[in-house]
Formats: C-alpha cells, sequence, structure tokens
C-alpha cells in the first residue's frame, strides 16, 4: 500500500469509526426540503462502469463508484436528493478506472463527507488512482480503509461489508479486492457486489447471509460472475445489471443472463437499455422507476 495513503488514513481513523458507533458518522449535512423516509436505491447510468447511490431513511447518500468519466456527473444532476451537491460517503469498491474515476470529475461539484477504500493501490496500470488520491487529500476528506466484517450505521439502516477479507486483499486480481456490500434500511435490502466472480460468490454463500431484495449483478454481467448457487442463495426480486451499450467486452454475457433466468424469478433491469434504474421502497413495497 502506498505509505501517504497509510499515513493519512491513521490520523483520522479513530474519529471516523467513534462517529460509527454513536450513529451520528455523518458530522456535515445540509438539508434542503424534507429528507426521504423510506430507503431509494440508484443504480446510474454512466456507461461500462458502476455507481449506486443510496439514500437512506433521513436523507443519509452514500455513493459506492462513479463510473469511468464526467458523465457521473449529469446522472446525479437528475436526483433531487443532490440538489444540496453533499454526499455524505463516497465508497470505491475496488481501484479500476471504470469504479472510481468519476470521483475525479465528481468532486469538482460536490463535497463529500468521507471516503471508504479498501486499502489496495498497488496497480501501476491505473495511473489515474494516485491523481484522485491527491484530490482527496488536498480536500481534506477522510480517507478510510475498512473490509470484510466492518459496517457503517445510521439510525435503523446501515452497509455491512461482507467482503474482501483478510486472504481477498492480498489478490492478485484486483477484481477479489472489491467491496462486497449489503445495505439494509427499513425492510429493504440491497447486495452490491463489485467486479467480484465465482470464487468471492463461493466464500459468501459458505459463510454469511446473502438474501436480498436487489441484487446489483456482479462484473456487468459477465460469464464468470452470477453462479447458479450463488443466485438461488441471493434470491432477489430485482436484478440491476449496470453495463455500457455496445462495450467491447460483451457484456452482459448470454451466460450470465440465462443463469439469472433460470435460477432467479428476479425482475432484470440494464442501464444500457432501461437507463438509470431507480428502487423506492414505499409503505412496503418496493417500486421500479426507469428513465427508457
Amino acid at each position: 500500500m502506498n505509505q501517504n495513503i497509510k499515513k493519512f488514513d491513521s490520523v483520522i481513523i479513530a474519529s471516523f469509526l467513534l462517529f460509527i458507533a454513536l450513529d451520528v458518522f455523518v458530522w456535515f449535512q445540509v438539508v434542503f426540503g424534507k429528507p426521504p423516509s423510506e430507503p431509494r436505491m440508484y443504480f446510474l447510468d454512466i456507461g461500462q462502469g458502476d455507481a449506486e447511490l443510496a439514500v437512506l431513511p433521513g436523507g443519509i447518500k452514500i455513493l459506492t463508484d462513479a463510473g469511468p468519466d464526467k458523465k457521473i456527473l449529469q446522472e446525479m444532476e437528475k436526483i433531487p436528493a443532490l440538489s444540496n451537491h453533499y454526499i455524505d460517503i463516497g465508497i470505491i469498491s475496488h481501484p479500476q478506472l471504470d469504479h472510481f474515476n468519476g470521483f475525479q470529475y465528481l468532486l469538482d461539484k460536490y463535497q463529500v463527507g468521507a471516503f471508504i477504500f479498501n486499502g489496495r493501490a498497488d496497480d501501476p496500470n491505473v495511473k489515474e488512482w494516485p491523481a484522485l488520491v491527491e484530490k482527496i487529500k488536498n480536500a481534506h476528506i477522510p480517507f478510510i480503509t475498512l473490509a470484510g466484517g466492518d459496517a457503517l450505521r445510521y439510525g435503523d439502516s446501515r452497509v455491512d461489508f461482507l467482503s474482501p477479507n483478510s486472504d481477498f486483499i492480498q489478490s492478485a486480481e484486483l477484481n477479489d479486492t472489491g467491496f462486497v456490500e449489503l445495505l439494509k434500511g427499513r425492510g429493504l435490502k440491497v447486495l452490491l457486489t463489485a467486479d467480484t466472480g465465482f470464487n468471492i460468490e463461493q466464500y459468501l454463500i459458505q459463510h454469511l447471509d446473502v438474501a436480498a431484495d436487489i441484487l446489483k449483478v456482479g462484473h456487468h454481467g459477465s460469464r464468470f460472475s452470477s453462479s447458479d448457487e450463488f443466485l438461488k442463495k441471493v434470491n432477489p426480486k430485482i436484478a440491476v445489471i449496470e453495463v455500457g451499450a455496445r462495450n467491447r467486452y460483451g457484456h452482459p454475457t448470454k451466460e450470465a443472463l440465462g443463469r439469472l433466468a433460470s435460477s432467479t424469478s428476479a425482475k432484470v433491469f440494464r442501464t444500457d437499455e432501461n437507463g438509470t434504474v431507480t428502487a423506492i421502497l414505499e409503505n412496503g413495497k418496493l417500486k421500479i422507476f426507469t428513465e427508457k
């Protein structure tokens, strides 16, 4: 790990975790209008990449990943809860361009209370990563390293980090290091799986409860993610694939789509076909809205 990052983390980690323990990890918030009383999720259409915004009861905003470029800005401008241009927590699932680089542009327009990442920053092929780290530090934004077993809490909502464990974080395959998050809020459970594949899925179903109402499909619908056994354990009502139109990887693959169809009864949405997908829990009922 970059030593500058380690030093920066150590300065603020204790105070940040204290805020979490007190259920007040947001130390700066500007409220415009009445905050939502029910959780909602936005799976943003940012092309070939990931970006998921959770707006928790009370108006707490957590953005996991921000896609590869500045398209994140135009998508976020459409969301009323972001009219104050403030995000409580930014989470970087792992340091690959299609997951983190949009934060470079977002920081020019938005204030962020704190960033969370997995501690891995040693891929020489990702030259944009040091620039983002420097931008976060120059803005004096806390930059926290978390791992599987950690959690964030706010009121009756929480984000559990299910992976990576101490073995996966050392993997030569960066996709193995990605955060798997289980968001829970007032009856809604959402599983975010970054770019994780079969090996991480097998670990999860052997050691943890992964059942969720909504599944963010792993690795944009790669043929190496979304195993039959994993999908049956998650048993989602809704599956969302974040993917760019006519991408060069062939995502989502016919294999992943086939397993989603055979192993779940989930309604499948794709950002390349449906645009941004919004999920809102209202009076105990899950409602889905799409742009297209």
